[in-house]
């Protein structure tokens, strides 16, 4: 119920605040439960995502650390939000979003970059399509990286790629990398799609900043 308010809300919010946002060859989508992955380029490309894929609801991983303030803890578990440890991850980094796709009702957002300012695609997103049998959908963000940009009604939108399907067998270390650069060719095809000129220019400044900080 919180999320669907939630999303309501949001919803509203762009349209009045932006009113410029279009998504894209959402036919692509599973009807079933699915790991959205997609680079990871704002902090609020999240939030487009899940009003592009609506209706159907999505859970996702957050820093651990989020949850250290109470409310901001509630909001987002009552948002479908799941911590993860980024230093020490631990399996229910893997068994959380697995167990949550089995049950049929959330599909399960994943940045398989980790941060904005990689472009390192992760084996993650793979082994929890696997180990939950569902199909990877490979989604593009495109548009304003500044908020203030947002607020000017700069045009975003979001692109959904064709389904990948994860084997059923097992994945060593080749076959996860086969797929983790078919995910980033997907990512290139949905870029050249919507904009055969974009080129994504992360924040050089924030990039070191994180770095410094060990985030990446």
């Amino acid at each position: 119920m919180f999320y669907s308010i939630a999303r309501g809300i949001v919803r509203v919010l762009v349209f009045l605040f932006n009113g410029n946002a279009h998504y894209e060859n959402k036919e692509a989508l599973p009807d079933g439960p699915y790991v959205l992955v997609g680079p990871h380029r704002t902090w609020w490309d999240p939030i487009f995502f899940a009003l592009a894929g609506s209706p159907r609801k999505y859970a996702f991983m957050a820093k651990a650390e989020l949850w250290h303030n109470k409310i901001l803890a509630w909001i987002l578990t009552h948002a479908n939000a799941f911590g993860v440890d980024r230093k020490n991850p631990g399996p229910s980094a893997i068994k959380t979003p697995v167990r949550m796709l089995k049950q049929g009702k959330l599909s399960v957002m994943v940045f398989p970059s980790g941060s904005r300012y990689s472009e390192d695609i992760k084996g993650g997103a793979i082994l929890i399509a696997k180990l939950a049998k569902v199909p990877i959908v490979p989604a593009v963000y495109q548009g304003p990286l500044k908020f203030s940009q947002v607020l000017l009604r700069r045009r975003i939108t979001v692109r959904f790629g064709d389904p990948i399907t994860v084997p059923t067998g097992r994945l060593d270390d080749k076959a996860t990398q086969a797929i983790g650069e078919q995910m980033q060719a997907a990512f290139d095809q949905i870029d050249k799609a919507i904009d055969p000129n974009f080129k994504y220019v992360p924040d050089k400044e924030k990039y070191l900043e994180e770095k410094a900080k060990g985030k990446l």
